[in-house]
């Protein structure tokens, strides 16, 4: 459990601009401010993030949707809230996609700072961090800071879909399979 006062000193850095590691409901990620353009590049070159690839952004509610420009008709606003919380991420446009996480102290985390970008905690191409100590070999000093989940964390990315008329188009299979059960897939 996280003391009032680390979490308030992690919204503070975030808030300032800081990025950090820590678990998500899928992976640890390498967080940031979406709406912050120079903690967005320093995550980019952190992870050596191809060019043109874009981050899955966490949101905390539906408003945050909102607030990113995005404006949901009633049929994905009923699909949404069969999968959200949780480890989906809706691809809106080309070049963006946002998930809202299950995880507790991530979601309080992002009421408090805003939206967040968090890719997999490693450099492109190499195995996504399961452990602080993995994430500490691929960034050292180069995060401002990392919060421990206390355990392995070796889970599968966020399934990626894209939603058109009603239906789920799976991008990405990743931790979440119960889309036939759910929703219309095509």
């Amino acid at each position: 459990m996280i003391k009032p006062q680390e979490l308030d000193n992690i919204v503070k850095i975030l808030k300032s601009g800081g990025v950090g590691v820590l678990p998500t409901d899928t992976l640890y990620g390498l967080v940031g401010r979406a709406e912050d353009k120079k903690a967005v590049l320093r995550i980019k070159k952190l992870k050596k993030r191809s060019a043109g690839k874009p981050f899955i952004i966490l949101i905390s509610s539906l408003k945050d949707l909102a607030k990113l420009g995005v404006k949901l008709d009633e049929a994905t606003g009923q699909i949404l809230a069969k999968i959200w919380p949780g480890p989906v991420s809706v691809a809106f446009t080309k070049n963006f996609s946002a998930r809202w996480p299950k995880n507790k102290l991530l979601t309080e985390i992002i009421k408090k700072t805003g939206p967040l970008v968090a890719p997999s905690a490693n450099p492109e191409g190499l195995t996504p961090a399961s452990t602080i100590t993995e994430a500490r070999k691929y960034f050292s000093d180069r995060v401002n800071f990392y919060l421990s989940a206390n355990k392995k964390l070796t889970g599968q990315p966020s399934t990626l879909i894209k939603l058109e008329k009603g239906k789920v188009k799976i991008l990405r299979q990743g931790q979440f399979r119960r889309f036939r059960l759910l929703l219309p897939t095509y």
